[in-house]
This record gives C-alpha cells, sequence and structure tokens, in this order.
C-alpha cells in the first residue's frame, strides 16, 4: 500500500490557520478603523446632506442621513453668485500659477543647497532654517508688503509664498538620497548644472516633488488670510475668504428670533444662509478631495523617502 503523500500548500495552510487571538486581534484593529472612518466622515457627509437638502426642511433640525426633500437651490445660487464666481476664479487662477512656480522654486533652491561644494553651506542654510523659528510679525510684513507695492495686486498671492523652509528640506534630504554618479555622468557629458537639474533631478525627484505639489496646492485653495489682510478690491477676494465672510453672516443670522426662522419657512425661501454655507464649503473642499487619489502613491512615498535624516 502506498503512503499517501500530502500537498505541501496544504500542510502549510493548515499549519497557519490564524489563532482566535489573531482574529480577535484583527477584528479590534478593522473595527477601530471603521469608528475612525465614521467619526471622520459623517461631519463631511452632513454637510453634503445639508447642501442639497430644501432649506426650509432644513430649519427643521434633525440629525439627516439622507436629504429628506432632495434641492439643488443653494448651488444655483452659489453658482449664480457674481461674488463666489469671481472668487472661485481668483481661487483657482492663484493655484493654477503658484503650485507650480513654487514646487520649481524650492526644488531649484534645494538642489543648489545639497551641492557640498557650495561656498558657506552651512551658514546660508541655516540663515533660511532660522525663518522657521523667528519671523518679521504682522505689521513689518504688511509694511514690507506695501513697499513692494503687493496691496490690491493678484502676485501678493504668490511672491510670498514663493518658498517654504519645510519643503524645501524635505527635498534637499531627497536629492542628497539621489547616487552622485548620476550627476558625475551627467556633468562628463557636458550638461551644466541647469540642465542636470532640469533632466536629471526633477525627474528622479517626482515623488517628494508630488508631495510638495499636494501641500502647496491645499495651501493655495485654502487661502484665506492673505486675500483678508492685503486686498481690499472685490475682485481680488479667494474663495475661502467669501466663505469666512459668509460664515460670519451666518453666525449673525442664528441670533434671529425662532419666530423669524418659521417665518422664513413659511415663504418656502429656496435658500438659507446656513445651506449657502454647507454649499460654499463642499465647493471648496470637493477639488481637492477629488485631486488627491491620483496623487496618494505619490505623497506616501514622498514623505517616506523625503524624510529628515539624522
Amino acid at each position: 500500500m502506498k503512503h499517501q503523500q500530502i500537498n505541501p500548500f496544504l500542510r502549510n495552510r493548515r499549519l497557519h490557520l490564524p489563532t482566535p487571538g489573531q482574529v480577535a486581534g484583527k477584528i479590534v484593529i478593522y473595527g477601530f478603523l471603521l469608528f475612525i472612518f465614521i467619526i471622520t466622515f459623517f461631519p463631511f457627509w452632513q454637510i453634503f446632506v445639508l447642501s442639497v437638502n430644501d432649506a426650509g426642511d432644513s430649519l427643521r433640525g434633525g440629525l439627516l442621513l439622507m436629504p429628506r426633500e432632495l434641492n439643488l437651490s443653494s448651488y444655483k445660487a452659489v453658482f449664480q453668485n457674481e461674488e463666489i464666481l469671481s472668487s472661485l476664479g481668483v481661487t483657482v487662477a492663484r493655484t493654477i500659477i503658484g503650485v507650480p512656480l513654487t514646487v520649481f522654486c524650492v526644488a531649484m533652491l534645494a538642489y543648489v543647497l545639497s551641492k557640498k561644494e557650495l561656498v558657506h553651506r552651512s551658514a546660508i542654510t541655516f540663515f533660511f532654517v532660522f525663518t522657521m523659528y523667528f519671523s518679521g510679525g504682522l505689521i513689518p510684513t504688511y509694511m514690507v508688503i506695501k513697499a513692494l507695492g503687493l496691496i490690491d495686486n493678484f502676485l501678493v498671492f504668490i511672491f510670498p509664498g514663493l518658498i517654504n523652509i519645510y519643503w524645501m528640506i524635505l527635498v534637499r534630504t531627497y536629492i542628497e538620497g539621489l547616487p552622485a554618479e548620476l550627476f558625475e555622468a551627467a556633468a562628463s557629458e557636458g550638461a551644466g548644472e541647469f540642465t542636470i537639474f532640469l533632466k536629471v533631478v526633477l525627474p528622479l525627484s517626482m515623488p517628494v516633488l508630488a508631495t510638495i505639489l499636494l501641500f502647496s496646492a491645499i495651501s493655495h485653495w485654502n487661502a484665506w488670510y492673505d486675500s483678508y489682510i492685503y486686498t481690499y478690491k472685490p475682485q481680488l477676494k479667494t474663495l475661502q475668504a467669501v466663505l469666512v465672510k459668509i460664515l460670519n453672516q451666518y453666525q449673525t443670522g442664528a441670533m434671529v428670533s425662532q419666530a423669524q426662522q418659521m417665518a422664513n419657512e413659511a415663504k418656502k425661501m429656496p435658500v438659507s444662509s446656513e445651506s449657502i454655507r454647507m454649499t460654499v464649503t463642499m465647493v471648496a473642499t470637493i477639488p481637492i478631495i477629488l485631486v488627491y487619489p491620483f496623487l496618494q502613491k505619490y505623497f506616501i512615498k514622498g514623505m517616506l523617502l523625503g524624510a529628515v535624516k539624522d
């Protein structure tokens, strides 16, 4: 009688069956992750539901998991509002122009400071890092901006933020990790420093540059303080600045008596301050959410590879 052989693959599967403790541990971990997802996603979902729900119905309150009365009047009102459309155009323009310039300038500065043969490299690096911890303050900064003629100027959204020292450190650390033989080979072929930067450094640094690009895009898209401080013309206000204005109006409107709110509901008003606030929040948030999945791979890789070394 022949001895029946057991398939090694099946034997290994039997030997590596998860224990009850491992199963319980996975249940706890996935349950915790599900809990974190719910508490972080629910506020966003609530904002979305309130933005597409009928304004009069929303005044009744109550926890809304789904719209009770679907109504897109708030979105129509937002995209028909000239102030919001103008601010959206300013925000899109500053993001499209500012992000590539910021990434390029940060990468160029990082490449220069990564060169070990740079004279007084440590002193120059210290000069830049020093600005991370100490600044001139609001009033001196405003005076410098005014002296440069950037008050009520679109360029005030671009020039002051061209260099970010923390991002520069990330990119410089990444560049220092690239093989030196690549730069030597390019130089031996007659390539200059700028050519090496464009054709060697930038393509190889895409992971960390994608991380910087995402940071910069979020920074430009969510910026409102510079618009609030340095611009007075309505046509230069950013989307977030208009959102802050709407939020302030809503807080003022929240003090209206309950009787007035019921009167507004009786008039079947298509929109309310709250529905507009929620709608503008969605309009300001959705573009970043749509862009992030395409850069997630580079974002995670760039954060790991560009981490500061001891």
